[in-house]
């Protein structure tokens, strides 16, 4: 973890609505992150985590409450906010009929990122990511790893100070799955992250914290050496399965 102890992500009261639901998506949670930390968001499907990361990312406007990236408000500075995030969605949207280097000088231009400076930021994401013997190739003939991989380099392209990932292991095979979360693992040392995933081997592994939400709220809060371990871990993979086992012990 790194010596620098800045809040990068404050998250204050949030809270959500989507037109027609009377249930808030998230409902007045209220966390921080701070620089170095890799944070596990994790939780069952429709627990609110995706909603949560759109707001953080701008995506989203909020209902009530606030957030901040890096000092700067998601909703009232969002250009300076989204300067400093790298942003894998869980559909990581990529163009298909373009080459990996195309598609990355793409998003060089789009972030503003100087001709000059690209080749030596291409050179250093497609090393930290191992898909520089893939720059070459059309994005829609890779693997889904590969894939997962290039969208990992365009979110660190420009060099930023928080990652934010949407389920960044989603559909993968065992294989690739170790391979994504040694990447963010390395991303750790430097970035602050923040991940999204149901899937509860996956923060025991690679994250220093764990947020668990449930119904738009935040159940636990914990370093991940707390959160469970040993053959508990290996049993119990799916979050589902966790939260039926705290709800009847009246832990949730």
């Amino acid at each position: 973890m790194s010596n620098d102890n800045r809040v990068m992500i404050r998250v204050e009261n949030l809270t959500k609505f989507y037109r027609g639901n009377p249930k808030p998506a998230v409902d007045d949670i209220s966390f921080e992150v701070r620089a170095g930390e890799v944070l596990g968001f994790v939780g069952p499907n429709g627990a609110g985590k995706t909603t949560t990361m759109k707001i953080l990312t701008s995506f989203l406007a909020p209902s009530g409450g606030r957030a901040e990236v890096a000092g700067f408000d998601v909703y009232q500075q969002s250009l300076e906010a989204r300067q400093r995030i790298g942003y894998l969605p869980e559909d990581t949207p990529l163009y298909k009929g373009m080459t990996v280097v195309d598609y990355l000088a793409f998003v060089a231009r789009v972030r503003r990122i100087a001709p000059d400076t690209f080749k030596a930021r291409l050179k250093r994401v497609a090393e930290q990511c191992a898909i520089r013997d893939r720059l070459g190739n059309l994005i829609g003939e890779l693997s889904k790893g590969y894939r997962q991989r290039v969208g990992l380099a365009q979110a660190l392209l420009h060099d930023p100070e928080v990652l934010i990932l949407d389920e960044p292991t989603s559909g993968l095979d065992p294989n690739q799955i170790v391979e994504i979360r040694n990447i963010i693992k390395e991303f750790g040392k430097t970035k602050t992250v923040i991940f999204s995933t149901h899937i509860l081997p996956e923060v025991q592994i690679t994250c220093s914290r764990v947020l668990m939400i449930a119904d738009g709220k935040i159940v636990k809060d914990a370093a991940a050496s707390e959160f469970g371990g040993g053959e508990a871990v290996q049993a119990i993979t799916s979050l589902e399965e966790v939260f039926r086992k705290m709800t009847l012990q009246g832990a949730v």
